[in-house]
């Protein structure tokens, strides 16, 4: 968790602490921009792709790490 809780915030650019509860979309960094630099970063790094409807239902950075984990599977 804790490797990806860094790639996450150098894929979105945030300088500030994340903990695995934080609602990713309510950070100041969030944007249409920063999704799909996490989305390319999810690819690249984990070789998954994670379907937007998915996606869109994941609220915390631990549920977004989970559903990748399940995805590796």
């Amino acid at each position: 968790m804790e490797k990806f809780i860094d790639l996450l915030a150098e894929a979105i650019e945030k300088e500030d602490s994340i903990v695995p509860e934080d609602s990713f979309r309510n950070y100041e960094e969030w944007d249409s921009l920063a999704a799909l630099a996490l989305l390319a970063m999810i690819n690249d790094k984990y070789d998954i792709t994670i379907p937007r409807v998915d996606f869109d239902a994941l609220n915390t950075i631990e549920d977004l790490y989970n559903k990748i984990m399940e995805l590796q599977k």
